[in-house]
């Protein structure tokens, strides 16, 4: 399947390399490569993330990094649409928990 990227998860993977690029670029680098590596993840085999709340959204950790991925899978359109990236300390509104 593809990877689409909804306009908010393009700006969150940008704002999350933006964060962490000044106080560690090898880091930023690191999981900016994680974030995306399971996103190739997630495209062979769709179903691996959890049901969210929300109908038809589902959830995929990102390995070694306290980041979700929160996408949709259109089958009729053989893509995965990701909607949001977001670092697991921070609650629905975007704010730290």
């Amino acid at each position: 399947m593809k990877v689409a990227y909804s306009p908010r998860a393009y700006n969150d993977l940008a704002e999350i390399a933006a964060y962490l690029h000044p106080l560690n670029p090898s880091a930023a680098t690191r999981v900016k490569a994680a974030i995306l590596a399971t996103l190739q993840i997630v495209s062979m085999f769709p179903g691996i993330g959890r049901r969210d709340a929300l109908d038809g959204v589902r959830r995929v950790g990102v390995r070694r990094f306290p980041y979700s991925i929160y996408y949709l899978v259109d089958q009729n359109a053989d893509e995965i649409v990701v909607l949001t990236i977001r670092h697991d300390a921070r609650d629905a509104s975007g704010r730290e928990a």
